[in-house]
């Protein structure tokens, strides 16, 4: 596959000359000042380079871009909301790619109440597009902490998941038609609204979660649901994983599809939060080694969802399944609790660097993954502190490593390639997965080609080659 190289001087001149003509001077961006937010990664660990970042503001325009991009051999890294924990959607450090920037493709292009779907743009902020949906009193149920900032695009580049998947699925369930502009700059109008099209190979999976590297996502067409009469929420103490694995089977039984979220967090997790966040509500007295929050979504009423949610929360006390638990009686009380659940990354952002895992396992392995795992990085790493939390039900584990009280961060990010070989060959024992949800990126890329088979790295190069030959479509991610 080969590889751009740098426009020589006089190249680079009319190639930025010509992308003016296209999107107006405005949205041609070369100087260091207005390019840096595009080129620093959402953590501030990395800074990129690139020639420049484009702007288009149609789908029209980013396919002029792209036709340009691809007559010059200029790479392209697309880029939504930023929010990737990657290097996704950052440039690396050669200054050879353009930043191209979908941020405003942000039309709600329609909502059809009665097929349940929504069409958009890949630029709309994830919240818009869930307020756009229960303004027609419906429910796009994707949920993640950076709802507020990332976009539709990114999240279907990346297949993101969040909180819900355990009822609703991920983006490549909740999708059904996608339009993409093609490495040659061609617009492949899929945005189809049905839920039967069995017409061939399903183009549309191609595109999710590969990271823009085989095309760039301009619009969607997204499933909607209907809006429950009623959601509630609990919190419950337990002894652990192993516990929490019983209160999600009982749930899974008395709950059924009601049940639609079901967070796993250790102790130390709300520890962190407490510390960073005094001011938000402590539920219980006395600690616990795990609590797991659930929510029930009921299509019935709040009153059947309240008499379900007790019911289950009695029948595990009965069990000794949990030890304590907190039944939220008013909407406010919920999100008093999901907000403990949702200030871990913010917690471990305030308190310093950390490894971050984001991996899935077979929902059954996660009690014996982490009995197994955390003894080892404690044998490894002394005193190293544990960030365990995630979505127990669907099997997606953030397995963050902080350094031991004393211990600089930058000094114990150092171990990361030996942290990561313990904590990834541990989810390759166990038949995980080292990206559950946040992608390969360029951070993963040379770990992705370690637990891989050589076969599917193959057959995963020969689509790459066979859709972008000249590798203009962000080089060095995933593969």
């Amino acid at each position: 596959m080969t590889h751009a190289t740098a426009l020589p001087t006089a190249a680079a001149h009319a190639f930025l000359a010509h992308c003016r003509t296209l999107l107006g001077d405005a949205h041609v961006l070369t100087r260091d000042g207005e390019m840096e937010p595009y080129l620093t990664d959402w953590r501030g660990r990395f800074t990129g380079s690139a020639l420049a970042v484009l702007r288009p503001g149609s789908v029209q325009q980013v396919a002029d871009t792209v036709r340009a991009c691809a007559q010059w051999r200029v790479p392209i890294v697309p880029q939504g909301g930023k929010t990737g924990l990657v290097l996704g959607s950052v440039p690396d450090g050669t200054g050879t790619a353009i930043v191209l920037s979908l941020a405003r493709l942000d039309r709600i292009r329609n909502v059809d109440p009665f097929n349940r779907t929504i069409t958009v743009d890949a630029g709309c902020i994830l919240q818009i597009v869930q307020q756009a949906a229960q303004e027609h009193g419906c429910l796009f149920p994707l949920s993640l902490a950076a709802e507020g900032s990332c976009t539709i695009g990114g999240n279907l580049a990346t297949n993101a998941g969040g909180t819900a998947v355990l009822r609703y699925g991920n983006m490549r369930e909740l999708c059904l038609g996608l339009e993409v502009v093609t490495p040659q700059g061609e617009l492949w109008d899929g945005l189809r609204a049905l839920r039967k099209d069995n017409t061939g190979y399903d183009l549309r999976d191609l595109y999710i979660g590969a990271e823009g590297t085989l095309g760039i996502i301009t619009g969607a067409v997204l499933k909607l649901y209907p809006q429950p009469k009623a959601c509630i929420t609990a919190l419950a103490a337990l002894p652990s994983p192993e516990a929490a694995l019983d209160l999600l089977k009982l749930a899974q039984d008395r709950c059924g599809a009601s049940l639609t979220g079901f967070e796993l967090m250790s102790a130390f997790c709300l520890h962190l939060v407490r510390t960073q966040f005094p001011q938000l509500p402590q539920p219980f007295t006395a600690a616990h080694p795990q609590y797991v929050l659930l929510e029930l979504s009921s299509s019935e009423s709040e009153t059947h969802a309240v008499a379900l949610l007790e019911h289950t929360i009695g029948a595990a006390l009965e069990r000794h399944i949990i030890a304590d638990a907190v039944v939220a009686t008013s909407i406010a009380q919920s999100q008093s609790l999901w907000q403990l659940r949702e200030h871990i990354p913010l917690a471990q952002a305030k308190a310093g660097k950390n490894i971050k895992h984001d991996i899935s396992l077979p929902v059954s392995s996660i009690p014996a993954f982490i009995a197994q795992t955390a003894p080892r990085l404690q044998q490894a790493f002394p005193g190293c502190q544990l960030v365990c939390f995630g979505h127990l039900g669907d099997g997606n584990l953030h397995f963050n490593v902080a350094p031991p009280d004393g211990i600089g961060h930058d000094a114990f990010l150092a171990n990361q390639a030996e942290v990561n070989r313990l904590v990834h060959d541990a989810v390759d024992h166990f038949d995980g997965s080292i990206s559950a949800e946040h992608g390969i990126g360029a951070l993963k890329r040379d770990e992705l080609a370690r637990y891989k088979s050589p076969l599917e790295l193959n057959l995963m190069r020969a689509i790459k080659q066979a859709l972008d030959p000249h590798n203009i479509m962000n080089p060095g991610k995933i593969l």
